[in-house]
């Protein structure tokens, strides 16, 4: 593809922005003939950066931590993908109107199915913030009652237990529960806590299933101890992989074939 005056940009805004994104979606620009680029952004000026979004004509915009919140205030309309967690995780403008949806909630959704999970099954989550919002929401929408939250910081950590009717902890003493999952940064590469594990191994060793939201790597210190324990594992590749798909079909209207994605996914990761 040759960038010309027509090519529309899409990007995304991430506190550490990786390669995931930029490579999955020119990827499937490229392979679709698709008059598209995608480029990664930092900002330490949100306001500016949303503004820039609508004043330049950017198409989409993948949105990450610490700004899937933060950005709403600048925003023109939330599908209730997002207006039910109040968390964003995607921008579409539409000829400066900007309108946000949350594609994490549908991933999660679509893997809980994929995976057959037990609406029964006893669950704990690590994190309180805009993703780990999306993944409890999931989990009540599909009948999930049994939960706790992890959560060091006591008010976010209470609010999203009360929102969803879930018990809350400050830490995970003495935790008993059959799915772990991990909505936190922690085992995240290049991150301080890359090498770290976000439950202990005796806590994975008496669960039945892992979780790990973490995208990057696809195996985390936790999805590796789960599996050197032999547990069934969901990853964050897998999560990141359907909420981009997602993101690419509302930027262009074209959702490819399962083939296609897949290699698109793989190449991704690298």
């Amino acid at each position: 593809m040759n960038i010309n005056k027509d090519t529309l940009l899409c990007m995304s805004l991430a506190a550490r922005p990786g390669n995931f994104g930029t490579r999955f979606h020119n990827y499937l620009y490229q392979q679709l003939n698709l008059n598209y680029i995608y480029k990664a952004f930092t900002t330490q000026d949100l306001p500016a950066a949303i503004g820039g979004i609508r004043a330049l004509g950017i198409r989409g915009c993948a949105v990450s931590m610490p700004f899937k919140e933060a950005c709403i205030p600048y925003l023109d309309e939330l599908d209730p993908s997002a207006k039910a967690i109040d968390s964003v995780n995607t921008i579409v403008n539409t000829e400066g109107y900007l309108k946000a949806y949350n594609t994490d909630y549908i991933a999660i959704a679509r893997l809980i199915e994929r995976h057959h999970i037990d609406p029964h099954t006893a669950f704990a989550l690590r994190g309180s913030g805009g993703m780990a919002k999306a993944v409890a929401a999931a989990f009540h929408d599909a009948g999930f009652h049994n939960g706790t939250i992890i959560a060091r910081n006591r008010e976010t950590g209470r609010r999203l237990a009360d929102l969803y009717g879930y018990a809350w902890r400050g830490d995970d003493s003495d935790l008993h529960a059959a799915l772990l999952i991990n909505v936190t940064p922690v085992g995240m590469a290049g991150g301080a806590g890359a090498d770290v594990l976000s439950f202990s191994d005796q806590q994975i060793a008496q669960a039945e299933s892992v979780f790990d939201v973490v995208a990057l790597p696809a195996q985390t210190p936790l999805i590796q101890s789960a599996l050197r324990q032999n547990k069934p594992v969901i990853t964050g590749a897998e999560v990141i992989a359907i909420q981009a798909l997602e993101q690419f079909v509302l930027y262009t209207g074209v959702r490819p074939d399962d083939e296609l994605v897949q290699r698109a996914a793989a190449l991704a990761r690298g």
